[in-house]
């Protein structure tokens, strides 16, 4: 008759075997998540860059750029230069990590967030969103805010108080690490 702490060990080992497959697994769909994100990167630029060639016509003068998704909402608490890449990744949000770990467009969103929670508004929708950008609330450009909220709530810098409102996580630091 096996003992029980043999039958025990037995299925810890068992536990721990799925728990290094899964995290195998999830490591591998990362990777191929990062892959298939900048190939679709790669696309809209590739789009926009026949938009603006196509909209030049025939008088030279180029056209605004219609795919601009976070149009310049003016004086920016922390410049350019000190922002992400553009087409960096997304950290995890962890103590002392500053809003210059993102991309401006990500920057934007966390900023108009941070003031409607400033003057005791509540959660954004996406298409809030757009209207508080200025930009058409059209469903691509909509989507393309929901896309990028939704990948700041599954790293952590936004919850998601209901589905399609955000807010900021309770605790995040405002620009430039002030709370």
């Amino acid at each position: 008759m096996p003992s029980v702490s043999g039958l025990l060990e037995q299925r810890e080992l068992a536990a721990r075997r799925r728990v290094e497959e899964l995290r195998e697994e999830a490591d591998r769909v990362q990777a191929e998540l990062v892959v298939a994100e900048q190939d679709w990167k790669e696309w809209l630029v590739a789009r926009s860059r026949v938009d603006e060639v196509l909209a030049l016509g025939g008088d030279g003068a180029a056209a605004p750029d219609a795919t601009e998704v976070v149009p310049d909402t003016g004086p920016q608490p922390e410049t350019p230069r000190e922002a992400a890449k553009p087409k960096s990744v997304v950290p995890v949000w962890r103590v002392g990590l500053t809003w210059s770990a993102l991309s401006v467009d990500y920057q934007r969103i966390l900023r108009v967030l941070s003031d409607r929670g400033r003057l005791g508004q509540g959660p954004l929708t996406c298409q809030e969103m757009a209207v508080a950008f200025g930009i058409e609330a059209v469903p691509a450009k909509v989507e393309t805010l929901r896309s990028k909220a939704k990948r700041l709530v599954a790293r952590g810098w936004l919850a998601g108080s209901a589905p399609g409102r955000f807010t900021l996580m309770p605790g995040l630091a405002g620009p430039g690490g002030e709370s």
